[in-house]
């Protein structure tokens, strides 16, 4: 997967040369890149798995952690996701009161978007023009840096979810991998060679445009930006709106379930055929309603009509498209992955510069 992006951390584009100092004065994360055998907050970075914290910012809630993995969660908590300002301040509050008995050496964060990930950026960290009312243009990486004076890793939610389901979950092993994910919103995050993929910005794939039939589907759709792309045809507010009706309150076979499989697999078919991973994995509260991944693996099928000559896709589709392992925490260990890939790269260029003056 790309690196994810970790150059600024200190918000307002100050260049990566400032900002506090930690050893010998590298720079993780915007904030402080860390050598291998340095301590931060009392935790040793190198030698070992070390204690990070983990914040998945979604539209509606902030899942936040503490641990080295699934298997070693120390603490957790979530908040709902109010305006900026008040979000980031009770996320901060999270972890300053855990540092006294649970010290973190670097904070990882997977938020919803989109995100300016260009690590040569001015706004580096930030939520840039987003659907979310309030968040457009809010420095995310660099509020939480200053709040809690760790480095930060930073990408998006979908990206760190590929992530943490490719170490930990549905994913493992499994390259290139794609994950999408459709609650309240749709987005989709794709991995190769284990780090997210970042290109001209980060992967938008819940804003693909799809074919809409007003015929068989008069709504107008939802998003803000192009009103019938996929998010703005499938995601949750939109089915609420097009039926009337909460999702959970509409029954299995309610016609709502068949247009949602159409858009969905429309979706996963362009995906297929633009980036041909080798799994996709799909998560959020609406695919986990029974009904509705069968439905999406028939309708891909058919849509794909055998050109796809993969033998996965043509014999054992119910293992290509596949739901997340981890839940709902998928997100949030993804944002843990972060943090600890982002310190052991910190690690191996330190090894790597003793290295050099060793010979030298």
């Amino acid at each position: 997967m790309s690196r994810p992006a970790r150059r600024r951390a200190g918000g307002g584009g100050r260049p990566v040369g400032h900002g506090p100092r930690i050893g010998d004065g590298q720079r993780l994360g915007g904030a402080q890149r860390i050598g291998a055998d340095q301590r931060v907050g009392g935790q040793r970075v190198g030698g070992g798995e070390p204690v990070v914290g983990a914040i998945e910012i979604g539209g509606t809630k902030v899942m936040c952690a503490i641990g080295t993995g699934p298997g070693d969660l120390r603490a957790e908590t979530r908040v709902a996701t109010t305006a900026p300002d008040e979000t980031l301040s009770r996320v901060a509050t999270f972890f300053t009161e855990h540092a006294a008995r649970e010290p973190v050496a670097a904070i990882g964060i997977a938020s919803f978007g989109p995100l300016d990930l260009d690590e040569r950026s001015a706004t580096w960290g930030h939520i840039t023009a987003t659907p979310k009312p309030g968040w457009s243009h809010t420095d995310v990486a660099g509020a939480l840096h200053r709040a809690l004076g760790v480095p930060v890793a930073v990408d998006t939610d979908v990206n760190g979810a590929a992530l943490g389901e490719h170490r930990w979950g549905a994913g493992r092993g499994i390259d290139p991998l794609v994950y999408v994910t459709i609650g309240t919103g749709i987005g989709g995050g794709g991995g190769i060679n284990g780090r997210p993929m970042h290109g001209l910005v980060h992967p938008e794939m819940g804003h693909v445009r799809v074919p809409h039939d007003r015929e068989a589907d008069a709504f107008a759709g939802l998003c803000p930006f192009h009103g019938d792309c996929l998010e703005g045809l499938a995601s949750g507010p939109a089915m609420r709106e097009r039926w009337g009706a909460p999702v959970e309150s509409l029954p299995a076979d309610h016609p709502a379930w068949a247009l949602q499989a159409r858009y969905v697999a429309l979706g996963l078919a362009n995906i297929v055929c633009t980036l041909s991973p080798r799994r996709i994995v799909v998560g959020g509260g609406i695919a986990a309603q029974p009904a509705l991944l069968p439905m999406v693996r028939a309708e891909m099928a058919a849509l794909l009509a055998g050109y796809v000559q993969a033998r996965v896709l043509l014999d054992d589709i119910d293992s290509y498209v596949v739901s997340a392992a981890l839940g709902e925490r998928a997100g949030v260990l993804g944002a843990m992955a972060l943090a600890l890939d982002a310190l052991a790269r910190a690690g191996r260029r330190r090894h790597g510069r003793r290295r050099r003056r060793a010979r030298h």
